[in-house]
């Protein structure tokens, strides 16, 4: 199955003191072990390395940390999805004419990455926001 983790999920899978750790972790390991083959959109790769470098732990997660992290986790499991300038352009349309606004275009962003790698799985913590963005994609859009 073709499994596009969200920034929500990478970022709980990765950090052991996260409330949603233990859920979130099956999938990554599942990725792991070949069961799912892996998607992660380009975009999560930024957010994932800004929420771990500023998550208020104590030790802080160091840079040097994080990016190790994000390269055993994302860019050696999974395939990163890039978007274009017309597949900016399409989102940004979509949000529009939805009338959508805010923090949610970078889930927006995320799932339109997901159709864009023709997933069967987008596992986010935040189901009802992507959820709404995408109602087609409801079917594939799951919590962990």
């Amino acid at each position: 199955m073709k499994v596009l983790l969200d920034t929500s999920v990478l970022v709980a899978a990765m950090v052991e003191a996260h409330p949603a750790h233990e859920k979130s972790l099956p999938w990554l390991q599942r990725i792991k072990k070949g069961s799912d083959s892996g998607l992660v959109s380009a975009h999560s790769v930024a957010e994932l390395y800004a929420i771990l470098t500023t998550l208020p732990m104590k030790p802080r997660i160091s840079p040097i940390v994080a990016y190790d992290l994000i390269q055993r986790n994302v860019f050696d499991l999974c395939e990163v999805l890039p978007l274009s300038a017309e597949d900016y352009s399409a989102v940004t349309k979509h949000l529009s004419e939805e009338g959508i606004t805010g923090g949610v275009t970078y889930d927006a962003v995320i799932l339109y990455a997901a159709i864009k790698g023709k997933v069967d799985r987008v596992v986010t913590l935040n189901e009802g926001d992507f959820r709404r963005i995408y109602p087609q994609m409801a079917e594939q859009i799951v919590s962990p």
